[in-house]
């Protein structure tokens, strides 16, 4: 029985994965949720059965220990909730979380002795030193949940890392594929959020719509596989049916295929590297299928280079551009800029922060700060 810590357990990650927990109650056991303030981890831990709950925002927090606590359920509550969650005594922790902040929780997952199910990308982009520091050594304890780093990491099962040609990951293109920069200029936000394959938060979506989030899995695959920047390749395959490929040097090609449902992908990350014999979902094969691939519009959606770029500068800069994005998406939201105008902030932003090293975790969220708060002016400066 493997024992889950479950962080962000009322997002889009979250959700799903307390699904898949439930589908296979003689293998897996949840013991810790963490949220920012969503009264809804109540329900979820009286129907887990889950011994802490870690809640950052402390009304919820009270309202929550009326609750659990005379059953038994521990609530812990402030800002390092989700830490405290991760560090407790569990198999596996699945981080689900938004953003930069989740790199504190990942760390202290893997200095727990837990293996870490990784959908928090922004850990791996900006501290992936010290998350294989933190795993002592000992990657294969960092498991990608993401679809595509989920795909990698069984495609390269079936070579030697010697014989790795390139890694492909595929893109569905979001909701506006095919659209050129003028057609953009006036999106509305519910157009943005409009992703044609995948059900996610508004941070991810918007990341998608923009291929900011593909800039971003290039960089954690670079983190993860130790492969060259050179070797990593993005493709748009809108039927988000492949979710990534590794050709190797021989030209074979393996890719691994399965429908655009996320549970796949977290029920691997709980049992990895074992399969279970239940599938949350499988592909119809007796239907016709068509797969389509085409190279990404580079010069319409340039974040997708802005961030491949940060990352071979490495340092401070992936944090920069993370931080500015995430600003900018937040002002994205509150209709306070357009869309073609969140890659202006992050470039801006990335040429006024030196690029440091990091040396540990309070330099990612020192860098992070001053980035969201230069990112702030930008954003002034445009409304």
């Amino acid at each position: 029985m493997r024992r889950i810590s479950l962080l962000g357990s009322t997002g889009s990650i979250g959700v799903q994965t307390i699904d898949v927990v439930e589908s296979l109650p003689d293998d897996l056991m949840i013991v810790g949720l963490a949220n920012r303030g969503n009264p809804g981890i109540i329900d979820q831990a009286l129907r887990c059965g889950a011994t802490y709950v870690g809640i950052v925002d402390p009304d919820v927090a009270a309202q929550a220990r009326s609750v659990l606590e005379p059953e038994g359920i521990t609530v812990i509550d402030g800002p390092d909730a989700a830490t405290a969650i991760a560090s407790i005594a569990s198999d596996v922790v699945v981080n689900g979380m938004d953003g930069l902040q989740g790199i504190g929780p990942s760390i202290a997952a893997l200095q727990s002795g837990a293996a870490l199910a990784l959908a928090n990308k922004e850990s791996m982009v900006a501290g992936a030193a010290l998350l294989h520091t933190a795993a002592g050594g000992d990657h294969d304890r960092i498991i990608p949940v993401d679809s595509e780093h989920s795909a990698l990491a069984q495609c390269l099962r079936s070579g030697e890392h010697h014989e790795v040609g390139r890694l492909v990951l595929t893109a569905s293109g979001g909701p506006f594929r095919g659209r050129t920069r003028d057609e953009l200029a006036n999106v509305t936000i519910n157009e943005v959020l409009a992703h044609p394959t995948w059900d996610m938060g508004a941070l991810v979506t918007v990341n998608s719509a923009s291929l900011a989030n593909k800039g971003l899995e290039v960089i954690e695959a670079h983190a993860l596989f130790g492969v060259d920047y050179d070797a990593i390749d993005v493709v748009v395959h809108p039927q988000s049916i492949v979710h990534s490929m590794v050709e190797f040097v021989d030209g074979s090609t393996i890719a691994q295929l399965a429908p655009p449902d996320m549970r796949s992908a977290i029920q691997l990350a709980l049992t990895w590297p074992e399969r279970k014999p239940v599938a949350p979902v499988a592909m119809d094969w007796s239907s016709p299928q068509t797969l389509t691939f085409e190279a990404p519009d580079r010069l319409t959606f340039p974040l997708l280079d802005i961030f491949i770029q940060a990352g071979r500068t490495g340092g401070s800069a992936p944090i920069v551009a993370t931080a500015a994005n995430e600003i900018a998406v937040e002002a994205l939201l509150a209709n306070r800029i357009s869309f073609l105008q969140i890659p202006t902030i992050v470039t801006e932003t990335l040429d006024w922060q030196p690029h440091e090293q990091i040396r540990d975790v309070a330099d990612v969220y020192a860098i992070d700060s001053a980035a969201r708060a230069y990112a702030r002016t930008k954003v002034e400066q445009l409304v």
